[in-house]
Formats: structure tokens, sequence, C-alpha cells
């Protein structure tokens, strides 16, 4: 893309905002705070069943949208003619996208003025994809951050703006950590935009070879290896937090777990099993895992049934010694 010509500072920004979670209502309030930027119109995805009811719901930009009497859209595919036109007719400078939810089409790129400016939770090149913070804390980082970009017609391949780091906690969940991170990228999107219209930034391209892929979840994301390490499935647990979640089979039943690594103090007197084995001690449930390792269970949701605590699910099952979570 070539070059902008700047905007003249004795108007506001004009913006189009496209997003559809929570993790974008963020930036959206923040930019609607501000009196050097003027929201033209929100995209967001159509309204759809959502959660376990399966109740016809609006996104959470959208109901921000409302609140603050903003014009909405909701194409159901935003390719459309239809998109194309309107997006034409109000010539925005840029267009503001995190975590839409559908791909932008390159004959639509060259319509802002600043380009479509994304706000990814990344250190990109490092997790593209739909799930980068989820992938991070899988993974075992301990630290992560948000990078806007300007998006081209790739997969979050799209020229560096401006780049945060972020520190993750050690027993930080997904949802914690994007709640965080949605409220630190707020004023790094305006930073970006201001810089941007004083053509203050010099997009840097991605070095492609230091890439990796942090893709959608699926159910199956979820299942437990007890081969693997404690803190590695630990870490499977917080990052898939809430869904998939973490999930084993017991006496041919799915039941999901939460649990951490077991204490220095617990290892020393309890004696390790084969991956998958049910142990106990102190009134602790405890579960072998890969490399000698423990877990504690503190909860468990059987199939169908409530969550209750390890104790209550180890009395009530009557777990006998030596007893294990299928393993395949």
């Amino acid at each position: 893309m070539p070059s902008p010509e700047p905007i003249r500072e004795s108007r506001p920004l004009r913006l189009v905002f496209c997003g559809t979670p929570q993790f974008a209502v963020p930036t959206l309030k923040h930019l609607l705070e501000r009196k050097d930027f003027e929201l033209l119109t929100v995209i967001t995805q159509p309204d759809r069943p959502r959660n376990r009811g399966q109740q016809i719901s609006s996104s959470p930009v959208k109901l921000a949208a409302q609140a603050a009497n903003i014009p909405i859209d909701q194409p159901e595919k935003i390719r459309s003619a239809e998109s194309q036109s309107m997006l034409e007719q109000l010539a925005p400078d840029a267009i503001v996208i995190i975590a839409y939810g559908q791909i932008i089409p390159a004959r639509l790129l060259p319509i802002p003025k600043l380009g479509w400016i994304n706000l990814h939770a990344s250190l990109l090149p490092k997790y593209r994809g739909a799930a980068p913070i989820q992938w991070a804390i899988v993974n075992g980082e301990t630290k992560t951050g948000l990078t806007t970009m300007r998006i081209d017609a790739g997969m979050d391949t799209g020229d560096l703006l401006l780049r945060q780091e972020v520190e993750i906690a050690p027993m930080e969940t997904a949802p914690e950590l994007a709640a965080r991170m949605s409220e630190l990228g707020a004023p790094l999107m305006t930073e970006t935009l201001r810089a941007l219209a004083a053509k203050r930034i010099t997009p840097q391209p991605q070095n492609h070879a230091e890439a990796t892929m942090a893709p959608l979840l699926k159910k199956e994301d979820g299942r437990i290896n007890w081969d693997l390490s404690a803190q590695e499935i630990y870490n499977r647990m917080r990052g898939f937090a809430p869904w998939p979640g973490a999930y084993t089979i017991f006496r041919k039943q799915a039941c999901h777990l939460w649990a951490e690594p077991a204490s220095n103090e617990m290892r020393g007197k309890t004696t390790v099993g084969p991956p998958g084995t049910l142990l106990s001690h102190d009134g602790n449930l405890l579960v072998s895992c890969g490399h000698a390792t423990l877990l504690r269970v503190q909860h468990v949701k059987l199939e169908g049934g409530k969550q209750v605590s390890a104790t209550e699910f180890a009395n009530g099952a009557r777990v006998q010694p030596e007893e294990h979570f299928d393993n395949s």
C-alpha cells in the first residue's frame, strides 16, 4: 500500500470500528471518549445463538455501540457488494478491526486511507491465528504482548506498527489474561492511529520465518494426555478455560477437571504411579502425570452433573486404590 497523505489535524480522524467479542469493547469505548476520533459506524457479526442456552443474542461490541448510539451494521458477509458500497460511501480515514470473525477480502483493503488497523493479542509474528492468548498460556510462555498492524490479504501477516509486551502471571487463565490485555490494547490503538495520521510510524514487514500459529480451538484440544508433566497439563487447563476446558475419561464417563501441580511436600511423600493413576494424600486427590510429577485435583465435573470438590468426587465415586483416568 502506498504511503498515505497525512490527515489534517483540524478535524477528527474518521473511523469505522469492526469487531465482535468483549476483547474489542475497551478499545471501542476508548475511541468514543476521545474528541480527535469520529466513529462513523460499527460493524459486527449478526445476532446468533450463544452460550449454553443457545438464545439469540447480540455481540458485546453491538451492545456497546447501542449504548453509545453509534450506527451499527451487521452484514452476514462483509465481502458483499452492499458492504463494499457502504464503506466506499463512508470513506473512513481508517478502519479499526479487532477479533471481527470474518476474513476481509483484498478488494476492501484500499478503502480506508490509513488502512485496516488490527489489534492482535500476541507479539507478531508469533502466534498468528484465532487463539493467540490461549496457545501462549498452553505453551508455557511467561510473556506475550499486543501488536497493532495494518492487515493485508494474509492471516495476520501485515506490516507491524506498534508492540507492547505483557507478562503472564503463573496462575493466570486465558479469560483473565484476555481481560487484562483488552484494557492495555485500547491506548495502544489510540497511539497507533494518531501516529499514523501524523506519519510518525514506519510500518515494518514481519519476519515470516519466525512465525508460529495459534489455530482455532477444538473440543479435542481439551483431552488430557497424562503422559505430559503436571505443569504442562496445568498450562493446558489455564489456556483452555473456559472452553474446551480440560477433560478425561473416568469409568467410561467424560469428566472435566481443574487441578494444579502438587506441592513439593506432597511430591516428597507420595509414590508416583503410572500416568493417570489416582492417589490420595492427607485428604487430597492426586493424579500421577508424566515425568514422575503430580497434580492435585481441586474440582471435578462429571458429564451431565454439577461441579463438585475433589473430596466430594472421591467419596461419591468411592475411588479405589490405583484406579486411574483413561489415557487414550
